[in-house]
């Protein structure tokens, strides 16, 4: 089991002018390789089919390259196969993740909160600036 850090670091990549990557994507582009399906990947998600194929679509006409695919449906079925481009988007993207979370956790280290329960309690402000009464 991996040691979870207090800081967690959700990185986004925008290529100029238009296109990017980011979590989304990345875990979408994952679960295709792994299920060989766009339609599979996007109940795995929890997304729907419709939001699946506009972010395969987006990636595979903003980036220098198409990263997946797709095999037209039928009687054989269809499906979905990432390119090489794809595997190493996705794995040049993980790479800079781990880069930034190991810089996060050195670099922010005094900004983490006390304690997880401390974090927790911190009810937001009012518009009046005072703490909002707790319901309970």
């Amino acid at each position: 089991m991996t040691k979870r850090s207090a800081i967690e670091v959700r990185l986004r990549i925008d290529f100029a002018p238009r296109g990017s990557i980011g979590p989304g994507k990345i875990a979408l582009l994952e679960a295709i390789d792994a299920s060989g399906s766009l339609s599979q990947a996007a109940r795995d998600l929890g997304m729907s089919y419709r939001r699946a194929w506009g972010l395969l679509d987006d990636l595979n006409h903003t980036l220098a390259q198409p990263v997946a695919r797709a095999n037209a449906g039928g009687a054989g079925g269809g499906g979905a196969q990432l390119t090489a481009f794809g595997r190493a988007l996705i794995a040049a993207y993980r790479a800079v993740e781990r880069v930034s979370q190991r810089a996060a956790d050195s670099r922010l280290a005094r900004a983490r909160p006390k304690s997880p329960r401390a974090a927790a309690l911190r009810r937001p402000l009012s518009k009046s600036g005072r703490r909002a009464r707790s319901r309970s």
